[in-house]
């Protein structure tokens, strides 16, 4: 709720400040005296459009402050305190700051959505917002419709969800389509292919040994003579030497060990000659084997360069591409599948949503009836309240589901016999649209979770009876919330729990406003001015203290 509001050269302001309590807030003062301006400060301070008309005219900017108190979500009772500032420059430029960090407007009117409601001439009336009459109807009976509306979201969740699938795989069957045949080729080319890991390393080095066979047979054969052929090579040197050291083994230690170590070379080097000898005798130059080898390494080349991929990530993407053109070809089963699963979705949600509305007739029902009785006794003898409701509907004539049931639900009303039912929000009158607002505030303010409402021109076209009606039930709306209301009958005056004053005066130069918060006896006295003009007298007086006492 709001608990203070500073307000710095805004219109015929130029600096008031204003505590507030809970309870019934009454501010009444002489017409031009500026009570209007208030409501407009705070209209602005919760998030309404900046004019710079609203800046004072010697001013180079106005600035409104707001403190207000709200509940904590999780934890009725627990309030946190808010400052909300706006300031408006001359030159046009507008700031909006929440417990002094800057915020964007749209940030600050969702924000302070939450805090107040501003009946009258202003834009802050939730009411008017066909989107929330739905959310009203819900509330008022909430302990039924409440978990029917839950049912109904969690069906719609499911049936969205399988209509995103359904619609994801048609455009990837469409796709599909059009890129299966090429899809194919590339499956087939590759599958074609037969590639193995590590085929192109080892071709390399066929390729590389056929190219060169001529040369490699040349030294492997000069090799192997010089080794092994000839009564002087190498390994018959190496086999001499061994046979000689052998025959001194037994005398020494050292020279048995190096009978060993030869033995071991000349074994060693006979098993080098034997490989030398079959490399040279499988070393062969074959034109058609080489042909048919660069042949093979050019094609898996050629994959790997048009794909720009390795031998393994072309094996991987044949096996997604054989995995897409599956899924391709078994697109019409699931499609099927996925159709039959939505209708069945359908249904249920349409039975949810049917069993949804018909809970929500009934509540509109008892709030037409309880709505229409507040309006007769605000002095709206004639008037008529409905609930409108129509089922949404596609282009197509289809139901329209959503998470809030098929349900379009809007207020109507109409004040004057014979005139047929409006939509609320078309209601033209200030005055008019106060007291409307205060008759569904009486019924539905017990659950709105809007903690101030403030009217404006509560009391225009009405006096007498009707007033005290209308005090009344402010009065009892101001029980279990705070009210900020701006009136000119004393029979309205009188229900308040504090009383202001509002009043105009000038000096030479400027004319000033101010704001006072009443005692006891000010509150008589202001009571007596709005039954009887500047001329209070004992009567006048008499009949204050008498309205003051009604009222309790």
């Amino acid at each position: 709720m709001i608990r203070h509001i500073s307000i710095r050269n805004f219109a015929i302001i130029e600096n008031v400040e204003i505590d507030f309590n809970d309870g019934l807030n009454i501010i009444t003062g002489e017409t031009g005296a500026g009570k209007s301006v208030v409501i407009e400060a705070v209209s602005l301070a919760l998030g309404s459009r900046a004019d710079t008309a609203f800046v004072r005219s010697d001013a180079d900017k106005a600035v409104i402050q707001l403190v207000a108190a709200l509940d904590a979500e999780d934890s009725p009772g627990n309030s946190r305190e808010y400052v909300i500032t706006r300031e408006v420059s001359a030159a046009g430029r507008s700031l909006c700051r929440i417990n002094d960090e800057i915020v964007t407007l749209g940030t600050l009117s969702k924000f302070c959505r939450t805090l107040a409601d501003i009946h009258g001439q202003y834009d802050h009336q939730s009411l008017l917002d066909p989107d929330n009459h739905i959310r009203l109807v819900d509330l008022y009976r909430k302990d039924t419709v409440l978990p029917a509306k839950a049912a109904v979201a969690a069906l719609y969740a499911d049936y969205t969800d399988l209509c995103e699938q359904l619609a994801r795989l048609k455009r990837d069957q469409a796709e599909g389509k059009r890129q299966r045949d090429f899809m194919d080729f590339e499956y087939q080319e590759i599958m074609d292919a037969h590639l193995q890991e590590g085929e192109d390393s080892a071709l390399e080095d066929e390729i590389s040994l056929l190219q060169n066979s001529e040369k490699i047979f040349s030294s492997l054969a000069g090799a192997y003579q010089v080794a092994s052929e000839s009564e002087y090579s190498v390994l018959s040197a190496l086999k001499q030497v061994s046979d000689m050291v052998g025959e001194t083994a037994s005398y020494t230690k050292e020279l048995s060990e190096l009978s060993q170590r030869l033995d071991s070379l000349y074994y060693e080097y006979e098993d080098a000659c034997v490989t030398l000898r079959d490399l040279r005798d499988g070393t062969v130059y074959d034109p058609a084997a080489l042909d048919e080898a660069i042949g093979r390494f050019e094609t898996i080349k050629r994959l790997k360069d048009k794909h720009g991929m390795s031998i393994p990530e072309l094996l991987e993407y044949a096996d997604q591409l054989r995995g897409r053109l599956s899924s391709i070809d078994n697109a019409d089963e699931e499609i099927a599948d996925l159709q039959g699963r939505i209708g069945k979705a359908a249904a249920d949600l349409q039975t949810a949503s049917d069993e949804l509305s018909k809970l929500r007739r009934a509540s509109a029902a008892e709030l037409e009836e309880l709505i229409t009785e507040q309006l007769g006794q605000l002095n709206f003898s004639d008037a008529a309240f409905a609930v409108d409701f129509k089922k949404a509907v596609d282009s197509a004539g289809r139901p329209q589901f959503s998470a809030e049931g098929t349900d379009v639900i809007e207020f109507l009303i109409t004040t004057n016999r014979g005139e047929p039912l409006k939509p609320l929000s078309k209601i033209a009158s200030g005055g008019e649209m106060s007291r409307i607002m205060l008759a569904f505030k009486k019924i539905i303010g017990g659950y709105d979770h809007i903690p101030t409402m403030i009217f404006d021109e509560i009391d225009s076209g009405i006096s007498g009876i009707a007033a005290s009606v209308v005090g009344r039930k402010l009065r009892e709306i101001a029980e279990r919330h705070q009210i900020i209301c701006i009136t000119h009958l004393p029979q309205i005056a009188a229900y308040g729990t504090t009383n202001y004053r509002i009043w105009k005066h000038s000096d030479d130069s400027s004319t000033y406003t101010s704001v006072d918060m009443l005692t006891p006896d000010e509150k008589v006295s202001e009571i007596a001015r709005l039954l009887g003009g500047e001329n209070i007298t004992e009567t006048t007086l008499a009949s204050a203290r008498e309205l003051i006492e009604a009222s309790r």
